[in-house]
């Protein structure tokens, strides 16, 4: 039940010559109130021509307000009506059209929106010596249906919304029972007028319409309510007076009639015959309005008043005396005058208690509208079929049905240019854009009733009186001249009887003259009948004929209504296919895209893998290479110590058979400890004479099994000379105290001569060698292969003597065994021992590291 409240109730159905492509812009018109005191107040609204208005934002208002530059803004309207345009200028421009259809049976619904103090109430109602929109319509009305109104009571309004036709007894009865029994609420014409809104109503301009049906009679009626705190109260309403308990006014519920029209239930509704009379009845409902004083107006208005003006439409019958009693000959046409309640802030108007929400009451009522105006925008601009909220409002339901297109729709803003309202006069203006945007459809005349026009006055035309006076003067012209009548003589028998019988014959030819032309009279008036009937039968027949066409254009509408929704419908649907078409081609691009990416990766996946696999390669070449280098190196060195342990114990066996096979001579003598010493000095002499880098006289050198190689020999900068006979030596070495790219490039074969101390306090020099290799970066690399060790003894007596060289010096100084030789000692010192534990990986500072590939 909820969502079927803010559903938009159904259409009515389109009546027969009702087009429906006519439509037109709901016209809004703007008119800006004069200044209070044009010397004090700054104005913030300049009127820049007859269609647009200019903002002028007041000085500091985007830095107290918001951030930015000071920006002026311009809003278009129908027309603009600056502070010098007078009542009648506007009434002219605005009013008059809808009062024009109204007489020729259209509704129309004029409404004033502004925020509080910005001149409504004295733009729909006046001030004395102004008046306003409201007693200006009034006038214009009766001005122009004055002679054709229908006798009081003639029209009688029931409680559907409808009206009824009672025939002139039953209205003499009701006018004479009313008489009798005086009703407040029926004005009296007889009755003086108010002095308190005679100057109000006293319109020097006389307005009227130019074409009225004189064929009609007419009716008005008038009733006023006003919407509070969005309730809907009756100010035409006699409350009893009761002195013991105050009744207080029952709020009114809107409902629906047979044509889906919104109206009041129970609302009093007064027939009015005069301007006074109307305006009487408004003033009455006036006094009781709510009004209050706020800190912006004196006389705010708290709720939003509704005076409406009903027009009933009935035709005479075909002689012109009487009034159809067909009630489905009746037309009626209303006219809503609106004044809204001024939009206000509540910390500007210090509202408090019941004013507090009262200004919310108005302000939310104003939103509902705005709403309704946005949705109907959207609907009508986008072909959207969105609900509009008419149902959230006592204001938007009750003319629902004129922003569905059920007639003109005028609305007059009204702003204030002080530079206080600025913001206010704002929202007023974007409400005022969105609602010029909304089209309702455009009423058109009504059919007709297929009655030949002039029945008013045709009895008058056929009356007797009117018939004797043109035969007399026809028959005064064709009648003979009477006699002379002047009698001279008293016995004058001759001239009366003369003129007796004149006057019988002009009598005979008069009775003559009047049967001859009743004669002809009547046959006129049968074929005046005839020709009536024909045409009314040939109107008939028309009448028929364009129902249906009207049927058939009815249809036709109906199926261009439906192929319409059917396009607008297949549109919507094209529309969603085209965006999610759109989607899935943004999603393909993106699934392209993201397949490219894993393609472009895989690639260079499988391109790191082709290259991992190809360094694998290399890397495993190189590691068979270099292991296989160094087992050919380890297979040397172990055939190398062989060969030495076979060389040494070949020498012990020559040495043990020179022992056996020689014969024993006698012992030699020691030598005294003053010769060796002597010896030792001499040798330490030579020694430290000879060059550092010579090798000594005599020593026999042993050939390198590198010889053919050139070799990179680094010696650092902070190595000591030992001065000792040993010295390292290697032939095609380049010998550099930093290792540089250049030198390993040119080069097989690294050494690395390298010197600490010993833990007996002597320098001891360690010879580093390793091979040289090129990377695959184009480098060089070495890979260390053995470490010599060089120690420095001195020759003094606190040297321990082996087993073996004590053995010698027992031995005669001619059988001193070749152990005992020094260059065969120092030579096998010189080899590397075999077995050692350096082996491939390590750098020239002796640390293990594993050589990255």
């Amino acid at each position: 039940m909820e969502a079927a409240r803010g559903k938009t109730p159904k259409k009515p159905a389109v009546k027969k010559g009702f087009p429906r492509n006519l439509k037109e812009p709901v016209g809004v018109y703007c008119r800006v109130r004069p200044l209070s005191f044009p010397d004090q107040e700054c104005s913030c609204i300049e009127v820049i021509s007859s269609t647009t208005v200019q903002f002028h934002p007041p000085e500091g208002y985007y830095k107290v307000n918001r951030t930015g530059n000071d920006k002026e803004t311009q809003y278009s309207f129908k027309q603009v009506f600056g502070s010098y345009t007078t009542q009648q200028e506007l009434f002219d421009t605005v009013a008059k059209p809808l009062v024009d259809d109204l007489i020729h049976g259209k509704n129309g619904l004029l409404f004033t929106y502004g925020v509080t103090g910005s001149g409504k109430t004295h733009t729909m109602t006046g001030s004395p010596g102004e008046a306003g929109l409201l007693p200006r319509c009034l006038k214009m009305i009766f001005n122009s249906i004055g002679p054709y109104q229908a006798k009081r009571y003639v029209f009688k309004s029931n409680d559907r919304n409808s009206m009824e036709i009672q025939c002139e007894v039953d209205a003499l009865l009701e006018r004479q029972k009313r008489e009798a029994t005086p009703n407040p609420k029926t004005p009296s014409a007889k009755r003086q007028v108010d002095p308190d809104f005679a100057d109000i109503i006293n319109v020097q301009e006389c307005c009227k319409v130019d074409q009225v049906d004189e064929d009609c009679v007419y009716g008005v009626f008038v009733s006023y309510i006003e919407i509070y705190n969005n309730y809907i109260y009756d100010l035409l309403e006699e409350v009893p007076f009761d002195p013991i308990k105050t009744r207080l006014p029952q709020s009114k519920i809107l409902r629906e009639d047979k044509n889906h029209n919104m109206y009041v239930a129970g609302c009093t509704q007064v027939e009015v015959k005069s301007t006074e009379e109307a305006f009487e009845v408004f003033w009455r409902g006036q006094t009781k309005r709510r009004i209050a004083n706020t800190h912006l107006n004196q006389e705010s208005s708290r709720s939003h008043s509704v005076f409406n003006i009903k027009l009933v439409k009935a035709p005479l019958d075909a002689d012109g005396d009487n009034v159809l009693q067909e009630k489905e000959h009746i037309m009626v046409s209303q006219l809503f005058l609106v004044d809204l309640a001024g939009s206000e802030r509540t910390n500007r108007t210090k509202a408090e208690g019941n004013r507090l929400r009262e200004a919310g009451n108005i302000n939310q009522s104003l939103m509902k509208l705005r709403t309704c105006m946005e949705i109907l925008r959207e609907n009508q601009m986008y072909g959207m079929n969105k609900m509009v909220p008419y149902r959230d409002s006592k204001l938007t339901h009750l003319f629902k049905n004129y922003f569905d297109g059920e007639g003109k729709v005028r609305m007059i803003v009204c702003v204030n240019p002080k530079t206080t309202d600025y913001e206010e006069n704002l929202q007023v203006m974007r409400f005022a854009e969105v609602t010029q945007e909304v089209e309702v459809t455009r009423a058109v005349d009504k059919t007709t009733y297929g009655l030949l026009s002039g029945r008013r006055f045709r009895n008058q035309i056929r009356g007797g009186l009117i018939g004797d006076a043109l035969v007399s003067e026809v028959g005064l012209q064709s009648f003979p001249p009477l006699p002379l009548c002047e009698i001279l003589d008293i016995n004058d028998e001759q001239t009366l009887p003369r003129l007796i019988e004149s006057l019988e014959k002009r009598h005979q030819l008069r009775q003559m003259m009047t049967d001859e032309f009743t004669r002809q009279a009547n046959a006129f008036s049968a074929l005046l009948q005839e020709f009536e009937n024909a045409v009314r039968n040939k109107e008939n027949y028309s009448q028929g004929q364009l129902s249906e066409k009207e049927r058939l254009i009815s249809g036709q509408n109906l199926e261009i209504e439906r192929l319409e929704k059917k396009n607008k419908t297949l549109e919507h649907k094209v529309e969603i296919l085209e965006k999610t078409a759109s989607i899935y081609e943004k999603d393909k691009r993106n699934l392209q895209q993201e397949l490219e990416t894993q393609n472009q990766q895989l690639q260079r996946h499988i391109s790191e893998q082709c290259r991992l696999e190809t360094r694998l390669q290399g890397m495993v070449a190189e590691m068979t290479t270099k292991w296989q280098k160094e087992c050919d190196r380890r297979v040397a060195a172990t055939q190398l110590e062989m060969q030495n342990q076979l060389w040494v114990k070949d020498e012990k066996l020559k040495q043990l058979k020179a022992i056996v096979t020689e014969p024993k001579m006698e012992k030699p003598q020691r030598p005294s400890r003053e010769r060796d010493r002597v010896q030792d000095k001499a040798a330490r002499r030579s020694a430290s004479a000879s060059p550092a880098n010579a090798p000594p006289i005599g020593v026999r050198r042993r050939r390198s099994r590198s010889a053919g190689e050139r070799w990179v020999d680094h010696k650092p900068a902070s190595n000591v000379h030992n001065e000792t006979v040993m010295q390292p030596q290697v032939a095609r070495a380049i010998t550099v105290s930093v290792p540089s790219e250049k030198a390993l490039a040119k080069c097989e074969k690294y050494m690395l001569t390298h010197q600490e101390l010993a833990s007996d306090g002597e320098i001891e020099t360690k010879l580093i060698k390793g091979d040289v290799y090129k990377t695959r970066g184009g480098g060089q690399a070495v890979q260390f292969t053995g470490i010599e060790t060089l120690k420095q003894q001195s020759p003094g007596g606190n040297r321990k003597r082996s087993s073996s060289a004590a053995a010698a010096l027992a031995q005669p100084d001619g059988l001193e065994s070749e152990l005992t030789d020094v260059e065969t000692r120092c030579s096998m010192a010189v080899e590397m021992r075999a077995g050692s534990q350096l082996g491939p990986g390590y750098q020239h500072h002796a640390q293990p590291k594993r050589k990255k590939p």
